[in-house]
Formats: structure tokens, sequence, C-alpha cells
């Protein structure tokens, strides 16, 4: 039997049970360890804000369709952060007893395709619990520092940060992931910036430094950021708050013809992006470095695999910090309808709650 979390309705969860089948020709049987909560977009599902659900998205055209099939409820895949236990495979790319890290959803059994989807091998010295960041949202966040590097015309995570002014707008896992790579490759100062206390705190921990998003913020950082005359700002801006808030004030931190990288997630209009103010006149920029898309002319070089390898390479350098402070909460899988009730209705913060499946 496979458990499975779903939401069968807008503001509810609730375990699903279904029939495992037989182990098919290439695949493998793998019961889940650990799996991680990605709370800002898993909590669009349970409130029902996902566009997916009022929009069809057409992939081929690359297109939001209002007439197009939309998803509907019960929704079935939740989460893209697993670890997991290979007990049996059909395939040679794993073995039995190898520790997986995989993106299929908060289900307590996965049968895994390695042609299919990304299953990334953990080293045994990694703790486990931390495989949770290295099969999606770690890449996400090496991707993001993939993309500055090539809006500057390099081809190394170092290129877009190295010796440069870096300001990340957002304090949630991505952001924090984002600001300890950016240090970890050269950034000459990095400064994470969110409204929420909790977060600032953790940013700290990490050797980061930390401000609350207040309208005199950019005005502060262009004072201390001169490059020369009338080239005030940051570097470059690390958008990871899916909030029109967030990326206002990443537009206003950086200096001319500087670039936003964009990796937030955003489900509401974007009324407070006033575009005809600095974006406009100092000839900003604005890319978004979504997880399915390394830049354009990269692709020989760089694939999911190596986001992963980069991944693996911050935690094997700093894993005791970053569970130290990213990992805010492990809970039984048992207890996720509670606790994304509590995170929707702001009862709880976390930074990263882990679940513990039937093998953690």
């Amino acid at each position: 039997m496979i458990r499975t979390l779903v939401v069968p309705r807008a503001g509810e969860l609730a375990f699903e049970d279904t029939e495992e089948p037989a182990l098919a020709e290439g695949r493998f049987r793998a019961e889940t360890a650990w799996t991680g909560l990605s709370a800002g977009t898993e909590l669009t599902w349970y409130r029902g804000t996902s566009p997916y659900l009022t929009t069809g998205w057409d992939a081929d055209l690359g297109l939001f369709d209002p007439g197009g099939p939309v998803q509907s409820f019960p929704v079935r895949r939740l989460g893209y952060m697993e670890v997991a236990r290979v007990t049996d495979t059909r395939t040679p790319a794993v073995a039995p007893g190898d520790l997986v890290a995989m993106a299929y959803g908060h289900a307590t059994v996965v049968h895994g395709d390695p042609l299919a989807q990304a299953v990334v091998p953990l080293p045994a010295g990694l703790d486990a619990v931390l495989g949770v960041y290295v099969a999606h949202l770690g890449p996400i966040c090496v991707n993001g520092l993939l993309h500055a590097a090539a809006d500057v015309g390099g081809r190394d995570l170092a290129d877009g940060v190295r010796g440069r002014l870096v300001v990340v707008t957002g304090g949630g896992p991505v952001g924090l992931l984002v600001g300890l790579l950016a240090q970890v490759h050269g950034a000459a100062e990095v400064v994470v910036v969110d409204p929420t206390p909790a977060r600032r705190s953790a940013a700290r921990a990490l050797g980061l430094q930390a401000a609350d998003d207040v309208p005199d913020l950019a005005r502060e950082l262009k004072t201390r950021w001169r490059h020369g005359p009338a080239d005030r700002g940051a570097d470059v801006v690390f958008q990871c708050r899916g909030t029109a808030a967030a990326l206002a004030t990443a537009l206003r931190c950086l200096r001319p013809q500087g670039t936003v990288v964009d990796l937030a997630f955003y489900t509401g209009g974007a009324g407070e992006v006033r575009l005809g103010e600095e974006f406009h006149h100092n000839g900003l920029a604005v890319v978004c470095a979504q997880i399915g898309r390394v830049p354009r002319g990269l692709a020989h070089l760089w694939d999911r695999r190596r986001l992963a390898v980069e991944t693996l390479a911050l935690l094997a350098g700093h894993g005791t910090l970053v569970r130290e402070v990213l990992v805010t909460d492990v809970l039984p899988l048992a207890e996720a309808p509670r606790v994304v009730a509590e995170l929707s209705e702001r009862r709880r913060h976390a930074l990263t709650v882990v679940f513990a499946g039937p093998a953690g």
C-alpha cells in the first residue's frame, strides 16, 4: 500500500491509500526516508491560489490559456524534496540500499524511473535529512547563480558574484541558500533582505548580512555602495520572495544597468512594481532563473545533474550549518495536515519542515 498526501479541496489535506503495482522493468522501488515541505509552492495548492487551478498551461507555446484545461482537485502531486531508500530494482542505475534524492511528492513509496526523472545518489557521509535539498530546491538556487554568471558573459558559478555586491530579497530557504552560495563563491558582500526577524537572524547565523525591507533600505545601500559618479547600488540582486513589494525593493537596490535574477513564484499581480521609475531610469533588467532551463548557450555545459552536484558540494562544506539553521522542524509525516494548516494560518513559522517517512 502506498500512502500519499493530497489536497482533496482548498484548505484541506488528507492521506490517500492506493495499492502498490508490480515493479516494472527499468524501474526501482524505494521507501521514503525524508520529504521536505516547500511551503511557498505547496501553500498555493493548499489555499487554491495556484495559477494552474484557474488557467490552462500550454507547454508547447509557453502560454497560460484561460480557455485551456486546468488542474482540478484533488491535487495528488505535492512537493519536490524527497530522499528515499532503494529496496528493489529492475535497473542497473541503482542498487538495493542506495539512498537517493528525488522529486516525487509526499508519498511513502515511489517506483522511480532513472531515465525519466532526476535520481541523485547521496554520498555516504552526508546527513540524509539534507538530501531534501539536492534533487530540486538546491538546483533552483545554483541555477540562479548560473544566470547571474551568464548575464556578465560567464559560465561558472563564481563569475556572476565574485568580488561583487549582492542583495538577496527574501530570506526563505531559497534566498538563504542563494546567499550562502554567493558568499562561498566569492561575493564581496551579501545582504539578505526580509521583513521577518527570524529570517534575518537565520541569515546572520549563516554569516550573511541582513536587513529589514523598509523604504529607506535602497538609499542606505546606495549611500554605502558607490562605484562612481551616479553609479551606486548592488551589482546583482537575487529576488527570492514571491511578492511585488520584494521585486520593487530588488529594482530599487540595483546600480544602473544592473540585473535582478528572479527565482520567485508570483501568484498575484505586481501593482507595486513601478516600471516607470527605477526600472526605466536606471536601465535595469529582470531575468527569470526558472529551474526548467539553464541559461541559453550553457546547456552543453550545465544540466540538472550538474546543478545537483554543485548542491552536494555546498552541503559537503557547509552541511552542518545548513542543517542547524535551515532545518527548523523534523516531524512524522502524519503531522503534515496539521503543520500545513498552521503555516497557512501564520500560526507557525518555519524555514524548512522535513517529514520522516517509513525509511526515515
